[in-house]
C-alpha cells in the first residue's frame, strides 16, 4: 500500500531535511519501494544525500506537484516530500483545488504530515495555527527535534490544548545526534547508510566511534518513527485487531 509523507513545519532550521533523509533511509533499510521528492529548491538537501532515489518538484506548478498523487496511485510505494519553510499556502492550494485528500481516502492511501518543531516559541505558535487549520483533516505527527532544543514546554502546551478539545495529535521525539558527528556526515554528503558503513582507508569517512554513534542514533530514531506510524498508517488494521481481541471476535469479518 502506498503512503504519502510530507515533511514540513513553517519555521526554518528545525531539521525538516534531516527527517526527510531519516525517513528515506528507513524506507530503504526496510526494503520499501520509495520515492523522494525535494520541494526545497533553495537547498536541495534530500537530492544531495539520496540522489539516486530523489527528484526535484516545484510547489508553484501543479504539473510538478501532481506527480505526488500520480506516483502513489500507480505503484505501491512510499512517497517522501521534503518541504521548505513557509510552504503551507502552496500545500493548501494544491490539496483544495485537486481534492487530494478525497482521492487519498478513496484509494486508501495514508496522507501523513510530519510537522517538525524545535523548542522555540515561534515553532509552538506556528504549530498551533497549523493544527487549528488542518488538525482534523490531516494525519499529523508532531516530531520534536531534540537536535534543535531540549525544552519543549511551549509545544507541549499547544498539544495539551488540542488534546483538551478532544483532538489528540500523534507525537514523538527525535533524539539528538552528536553535533560534530552530524556535521561530518553533512560535510561528506553521506547517506545515513554510508555514515555507518563506509570505512575504506582510501575514502574520507567517519571514525569508528562516530560510526557507532550514528548507528545507535539511527536505531533510536527508527524506534521513534515506529512508535507513531502504526497509529496513522494502519487505522483499519488496528480496528480489526482490536475487535479480534473481544469475546465476540467471531463476527470480526463482518466489519
Amino acid at each position: 500500500m502506498s503512503s504519502i509523507h510530507f515533511i514540513g513545519g513553517e519555521k526554518g532550521g528545525v531539521g525538516k531535511s534531516v527527517v526527510s533523509r531519516l525517513l528515506s533511509q528507513y524506507c530503504l533499510d526496510h526494503s520499501m519501494v520509495y520515492m523522494g521528492l525535494d520541494a526545497d529548491q533553495s537547498h536541495g538537501t534530500l537530492t544531495r544525500f539520496y540522489q539516486e532515489f530523489t527528484s526535484p518538484i516545484n510547489l508553484d506548478s501543479y504539473e510538478s506537484t501532481d506527480q505526488i498523487m500520480e506516483a502513489a496511485l500507480e505503484d505501491d510505494l512510499q512517497v517522501v516530500v521534503d518541504l521548505p519553510a513557509q510552504s503551507e499556502r502552496f500545500l493548501e492550494r494544491w490539496l483544495e483545488d485537486g481534492g487530494v485528500l478525497e482521492m487519498c481516502e478513496e484509494a486508501e492511501i495514508p496522507f501523513i504530515y510530519w510537522y517538525i518543531v524545535d523548542d522555540g516559541v515561534d515553532s509552538a505558535r506556528l504549530l498551533e495555527q497549523f493544527l487549528g487549520k488542518h488538525g482534523e483533516e490531516l494525519h499529523c505527527i508532531v516530531l520534536k527535534n531534540r537536535g534543535c532544543g531540549s525544552n519543549f514546554a511551549a509545544v507541549d502546551a499547544v498539544l495539551d490544548k488540542v488534546r483538551a478539545n478532544s483532538h489528540p495529535v500523534a507525537q514523538a521525539e527525535l533524539p539528538a545526534l552528536h553535533e560534530e558527528t552530524m556535521r561530518k556526515i553533512d560535510c561528506l554528503s553521506f547517506s545515513f547508510w554510508a555514515a555507518q558503513n563506509i570505512k575504506d582507508s582510501g575514502i574520507e569517512h567517519l571514525s569508528l566511534m562516530e560510526r557507532q554513534r550514528a548507528k545507535i542514533w539511527l536505531k533510536k530514531a527508527y524506534a521513534a518513527i515506529e512508535s507513531v506510524l502504526d497509529h496513522v498508517e494502519r487505522p483499519a488494521q488496528a480496528l480489526i485487531n482490536q475487535l479480534a481481541s473481544r469475546p465476540d471476535s467471531a463476527d470480526v469479518d463482518k466489519v
